[in-house]
C-alpha cells in the first residue's frame, strides 16, 4: 500500500470559480488532466509533501492548506493499492505565476463549469466535487471567500463571488443587507475608475472585527 497527496486549489477568475489542474506527462492516464500531487517521501509529513508537490508541478506556493478527505477505494489507481490524502485551498491567482516540471505537460486554471470537457485521471473529478461541496458549506458560516478576492473589492465583486461558489441564485438585496449588518467590511478611500457617477466604493475585509465577533459565536449564515 502506498500513499499520495493531492491538492484541490480554487481561484476566482473573471467571475468564475476555477480549479488548478495539470496535464499528465506519463502513464497511467497520459495526456489526461489531474490534480497536482504525487507520492510522499519517507522523510516528510503529508502537509510538507503536498506543499512540495504543488511547488514542483505548478509553481504555486502555499503556507496553508486544509485537509479534505482520505480517498481509499481499492481500485482507484491502476498501478497499485494507493491511498490519497487530499487537501484544498483558496488563492488569488494574481499572486502566482504558473509553471510546471517534467511531471506535467501543462498547468492551467480550469473553470468548474468546463470540467466536463476535460478527461480526468483517477478519481480526481470525484475529489474536486467533494472539495466544492466542502467549500459551498463553509462559505455559509465562515467568510473564507475573501481569500479569493483582491485586498480591495466592490460589493458587486463580493456578491458575484458568492454566486460563483454556491452555483445558484442569491437575492442581491438580502445579501448586501446581511453583509452590511455584520459590519465586517470597511470602506477604503478608493473607488473604481470610469465615469464619476458610476464609480463604485471599494471595501476591504475587517479581520479584526470578524475575529472579535467569532469569539462571541458569530455565524456567517447568508
Amino acid at each position: 500500500m502506498k500513499v499520495t497527496v493531492d491538492a484541490v486549489v480554487f481561484a476566482y477568475i473573471e467571475k468564475e470559480l476555477n480549479v488548478l489542474l495539470i496535464k499528465r506527462a506519463f502513464e497511467p492516464y497520459l495526456d489526461q488532466w489531474a490534480l497536482p500531487g504525487g507520492f510522499m517521501n519517507d522523510d516528510e509529513s503529508a502537509d510538507d509533501s503536498v506543499i512540495r508537490k504543488l511547488k514542483e508541478e505548478t509553481n504555486v506556493t502555499l503556507n496553508y492548506l486544509e485537509q479534505l478527505y482520505t480517498f481509499a477505494k481499492v481500485e482507484r489507481d491502476p498501478r497499485d493499492r494507493i491511498i490519497s490524502l487530499t487537501y484544498y485551498a483558496l488563492i488569488n491567482p494574481i499572486n502566482h505565476e504558473l509553471t510546471t516540471n517534467i511531471h506535467a505537460k501543462n498547468v492551467e486554471w480550469v473553470p468548474m463549469d468546463k470540467l466536463n470537457n476535460r478527461k480526468m485521471a483517477f478519481d480526481h473529478r470525484e475529489i474536486i466535487d467533494y472539495a466544492w461541496v466542502r467549500l459551498k458549506n463553509k462559505v455559509k458560516y465562515e467568510p473564507i471567500g475573501f481569500e479569493l478576492l483582491p485586498k480591495e473589492f466592490t460589493m458587486s465583486d463580493l456578491f458575484d463571488l458568492y454566486v460563483a461558489i454556491l452555483g445558484g441564485k442569491l437575492d442581491r438585496r438580502n445579501f448586501i443587507k446581511k453583509i452590511n449588518g455584520f459590519e465586517i467590511l470597511k470602506k477604503t478611500k478608493n473607488k473604481t475608475g470610469g465615469h464619476v457617477g458610476r464609480r463604485a466604493q471599494l471595501f476591504e475585509f475587517n479581520k479584526e472585527k470578524y475575529n472579535k465577533l467569532k469569539i462571541k459565536g458569530f455565524n456567517f449564515d447568508i
